[in-house]
């Protein structure tokens, strides 16, 4: 993460997070994570968030792995923002605009392939059920 945002921190893109926090969780494999920028460094910290994205493991997947776009989860009802909506929009839109290009190959390869993977997974069990 802190190699994909170094450009945007050092832009100061974003400093709208200075002070603020913004929680991850993963439903499915209860996983949670909130994360601010001290600094120039984004650092996960043990204090509630003000804003939070809540998904299963297969849809920030494919959102991590751009094979499905933020806006589509969200009126799927797939993702779920909680919180000061303002400040998780800002994020997202933000990592929206990250090229990506500028992610580095390997880390693109294995968001693609693992996103690839979940969702054929997903529908192979949706199938049998």
């Amino acid at each position: 993460m802190a190699r994909v945002l170094a450009a945007p921190v050092e832009n100061g893109d974003l400093d709208f997070m200075a002070g603020r926090r913004i929680g991850i969780e993963v439903g499915d494999l209860d996983l949670r994570w909130v994360v601010t920028l001290q600094g120039k460094h984004l650092t996960v910290v043990r204090q509630p968030a003000e804003a939070t994205v809540r998904g299963t493991a297969t849809d920030l997947l494919l959102l991590a792995g751009r094979l499905e776009d933020a806006d589509t989860l969200f009126f799927q009802r797939r993702l779920v923002l909680t919180g000061d909506v303002e400040l998780g929009l800002t994020a997202r839109n933000l990592l929206d605009r990250l090229p990506w290009e500028k992610v580095p190959l390997g880390l693109r390869i294995v968001l693609n392939r693992g996103a690839r993977f979940a969702r054929a997974a997903r529908s192979a069990y949706r199938a049998k059920a």
